[in-house]
């Protein structure tokens, strides 16, 4: 594959929209619609499930299954309590940060559509500063304008509401995507590229690739077990994002050194499966695309560990995208990683053979 730029004024176009739109944890089904749909020209058929992971296959029929994975759903909040005054009080909805809170427009999502509020908090003249309280959950709240909380619920807020921020896509300096659901919208949408490729340059893969779309991962990779146990795969490579350590407040000697523009990170951890790994660090090295290695502990703490230890063990790799400031709404990645995730992605998948079993004892 040439060097130059692979995503194109479509590419960008779909990105674009899908990032915007919304899709947090439990409710991803809007977002997995718009991904199918840009999809559907370079595959040749989909499965779903119950709770909202999509896959799109190509050569279906091949008794070889390898998959290619991100995850859809990003974090969000749930209406916990409405006070007698009308102030929302929430709970978590997967990572959420409560520190990043105050002062943030939010959207409520009710049957009556979306109603508008903001996370408030107290002007800085009225607070003690010997004694500044930081953000937490008992002390953030809503206030969508309601006088109180017959109102709110008038407006079709209850508890059980889900809520996001509608934070959109944006470009800094040219080469910096930014924006909330960068985790893990572009592991997504990375994948989705791989299968354009694929479907542009007229590779026929001489096994069934089933490129996966996992909800429910920001709760604890509840959509890749659902879902690995439908496809029953013999190898899968997951993709997610991984921290710039290289910001302030984070320590590279705790956190390990990764840094966005210096290529993807590959993963060294007891379920990445060690001869798959070597394929993919071995094909950077021969397609000479730029990567990063991290070393994790017990768990990788993305989808490859629901894959990874399913159906009898599935060999498993995990190739990340450096990411700045995850989990708030300034998420940031840089589009030369984005670009070598797809090549890494791609030039790996055409070396796996059919009834490559990565197995130790070959």
């Amino acid at each position: 594959m040439p060097n130059d730029s692979i995503l194109n004024d479509s590419s960008l176009k779909f990105l674009e929209h899908y990032l915007n739109n919304a899709a947090p944890t439990g409710y991803e089904w809007d977002g997995q619609k718009l991904w199918m749909n840009y999809l559907k020209p370079y595959v040749d058929t989909f499965i779903t499930d119950t709770y909202g992971s999509a896959v799109a296959v190509i050569n279906p029929e091949a008794q070889y299954k390898v998959v290619i994975e991100g995850h859809a759903d990003e974090i969000s909040w749930y209406v916990n309590y409405i006070s007698d005054n009308g102030l929302i009080y929430v709970i978590r909805n997967g990572g959420s940060d409560h520190q990043i809170a105050p002062s943030k427009v939010v959207n409520i999502h009710t049957k009556n559509g979306i109603v508008k509020g903001v996370f408030g908090w107290p002007a800085i003249h009225t607070r003690d500063r010997a004694k500044e309280e930081a953000p937490k959950l008992e002390n953030i709240c809503i206030d969508i304008g309601a006088k109180d909380k017959e109102e709110v619920e008038q407006m079709g807020v209850h508890v059980g509401c889900v809520i996001t921020y509608p934070d959109e896509f944006h470009i800094l300096n040219k080469n910096k995507f930014v924006c909330r659901a960068l985790d893990n919208r572009m592991g997504g949408f990375m994948i989705a590229e791989v299968a354009r490729l694929l479907h542009e340059n007229g590779v026929k893969l001489p096994f069934g690739l089933y490129i996966t779309n996992s909800v429910q991962e920001e709760i604890g990779l509840r959509g890749a077990e659902m879902i690995t146990e439908t496809i029953q795969p013999n190898v899968a490579i997951v993709t997610d994002v991984t921290h710039d350590t290289t910001t302030p407040m984070i320590d590279p000697k705790k956190q390990g050194l990764a840094e966005i523009g210096k290529g993807p990170v590959v993963a060294y951890a007891p379920a990445v499966q060690q001869k798959l790994r070597d394929l993919i660090t071995q094909t950077a090295e021969e397609k000479k695309i730029p990567f990063q290695r991290a070393a994790l502990s017990r768990a990788t703490g993305t989808d490859t560990d629901a894959f990874a230890y399913s159906n009898g063990g599935v060999a498993s790799a995990l190739i990340s995208l450096p990411l700045r400031y995850m989990h708030t709404t300034v998420e940031m990645v840089h589009r030369d990683d984005v670009e070598n995730v797809i090549r890494l992605i791609y030039e790996t998948l055409l070396k796996i053979k059919t009834g490559d079993t990565f197995s130790y004892f070959e």
